[in-house]
This record gives C-alpha cells, structure tokens and sequence, in this order.
C-alpha cells in the first residue's frame, strides 16, 4: 500500500487558500484592510522567493483566529470555502486524486497552511488524512501560536516522519505532488516526486533530476 502526498496551495488548488483566507478576512472586515492586504502579500512574496520567515508569517496568520470567536470562525470557514475555494478545485484534481484511490493507494494532504483553513478544503476533495500547521487551542479558543512543529520546508519531513511512525508506515514506493521549489527536501525524499505547475525553481530542479511535469490546470 503505497503513500500518495499532495501538496494543497497552487497544487491541489489553483490558487493559495492561506492568501486568500487574508484577502476574504480583509474582504469581510474582520481585519483593517490596508493594512492587511499589505502584510498578505509581502508574505507570500516571501514565500515564493524562498525568504519567508515562518514564525514571522504564522504570529500574523493566527492573530485572526484568536481574535475572533470560535462559532464566528466557522461560519466564516464555510463561507469561504463557498466563496473562494471551489472555484479553484481543479477537475484534474480530482481525477488525480481518483487514480491513486483506485490504485489502492493512502492520501494525504500535506501543506504548510494551517488546519484551520485547510481542513474543510481537504475533506471537500474527499482525502481523509492531513498533515498541516497546527494553531494553538487552550480552553476550546485559539491562542495565536502554532503548535508543534510548523508543517514548512524541513518540517514537512519532520511532521511526515512523525506520521508514518505513528501510522506503521514507510516512503517505499510514494508519491509526492508539489509546485513549489521550498517544497524539495520532501520532494527528494520520495520515491516519485512529481512537480505540478511547478514555479521557476523547482521546474528547473525538475528538469536536471528528470522528475515528471504536469499540469493539474484547466
């Protein structure tokens, strides 16, 4: 039984749910739009460029959620996985997902955006087993902090390995789909890396390590 790993932003989806989420929460008034819309994007700037400082980012992305009440949040959550998720759910995505099912194979979503945003995104493309950055909980509110092991560059690897522990399982013969170049040290681990609408980095790395290019875009 064989490990299938999905990257989620501009992978699954065609498009970032962790931007996103902050252009709705800015759309909707829960954060002061100027400024937010700012810091979102010099964040993801960074994190396309391979400079983002995850704690950084992560002290800005989890203050909503500790700010706001729970029944509040998960109204929100819906709405914007009406609003601004299902647009970007690619049929080849799901047809991609389909094969492995068929193929007998475990998924999991693994995906730096915390679970918060994720988790109902993952459900809605039918894969059970996510592996995300985990926000704080104390007392059934969110703090702020994130938990553990932010699920970022290294710490994919470390966050997957602490999984497969858990879950008596290995990387022999697994699969991993991702778009991004800081996504290469679990890329390299697998036994088949697949870059998926890869940025400029990882197309590169791509093509000298002769790995599979596909496009999941309509």
């Amino acid at each position: 039984m064989a490990l299938a790993l999905f990257d989620l932003d501009n992978t699954l989806l065609a498009g970032d749910s962790d931007y996103l989420w902050g252009v709705f929460l800015a759309e909707q008034g829960i954060v002061d739009r100027g400024y937010y819309e700012a810091e979102n994007q010099r964040f993801y700037d960074e994190y396309k460029q391979g400079t983002l400082d995850i704690f950084e980012f992560l002290a800005f992305s989890l203050k909503p959620l500790a700010d706001n009440e729970p029944g509040v949040l998960r109204a929100l959550q819906q709405q914007f996985l009406d609003e601004k998720i299902r647009a970007i759910m690619s049929p080849d995505s799901f047809a991609l997902i389909e094969k492995h099912k068929q193929s007998g194979d475990v998924l999991a979503v693994i995906t730096a955006t915390n679970s918060f945003v994720t988790g109902p995104i993952v459900k809605a493309f039918g894969i059970d087993n996510l592996l995300a950055t985990e926000p704080e909980m104390n007392g059934g509110h969110y703090t702020g902090k994130v938990a553990g092991t932010p699920c970022f560059q290294q710490g994919k690897v470390e966050r997957l390995n602490e999984w497969l522990m858990e879950q008596g399982m290995t990387l022999e013969d697994s699969w991993f789909y991702s778009d991004s170049h800081n996504d290469l040290p679990l890329l390299k681990q697998v036994t088949h890396p697949v870059a998926v609408d890869p940025d400029e980095q990882l197309l590169d790395y791509a093509k000298q390590a002769n790995w599979p290019i596909i496009s999941l875009r309509d």
